[in-house]
């Protein structure tokens, strides 16, 4: 049971995985990234077939599990500080696409085909202790840094 790899988490690209195999061999445990081969030479496929697994021994499984728990994954500003949000100043703060319909997709679509996308893509962040979703613009300055 020891030599055998658990799948612990999917990654849609590898850099991702790389990034978190990087920490949890810093702690000394074992890592294997499967299907990253594949990804890295056709990206498209990555949703196809689950995108990289990041598996280690069943052993390590539960401490790999929860040095993933630890890490933070919330979104920070281009000075690397936590994004708050600008209703509860909370810090769990994540960023998402506007592409979230059909219709928003296929203009995502033909604009790239065409060669007429926009000049900046449209994100937002959502809060998730308020469910308040707010745009870059929002964004209060720091007080720590201001």
């Amino acid at each position: 049971m020891s030599d055998t790899f658990t799948t612990i988490a999917r990654f849609q690209y590898t850099t991702e995985a790389q990034i978190i195999k990087g920490r949890l061999e810093a702690d000394g445990i074992k890592v294997f990234l499967k299907d990253h081969l594949t990804i890295d030479t056709d990206p498209l496929v990555s949703n196809a077939i689950g995108g990289v697994k990041l598996q280690v021994l069943a052993k390590d499984a539960m401490e790999a599990k929860h040095i993933l728990s630890t890490i933070n994954q919330y979104s920070l500003d281009d000075d690397g500080n936590q994004i708050e949000c600008p209703n509860c100043s909370s810090g769990k703060i994540e960023l998402f696409s506007t592409i979230t319909d059909f219709k928003s997709f296929f203009a995502f679509l033909v604009g790239f085909m065409f060669g007429t996308l926009p000049f900046r893509t449209r994100y937002k962040y959502t809060c998730e202790a308020c469910n308040t979703q707010f745009s870059k613009e929002d964004i209060k300055p720091n007080k720590k840094n201001a």
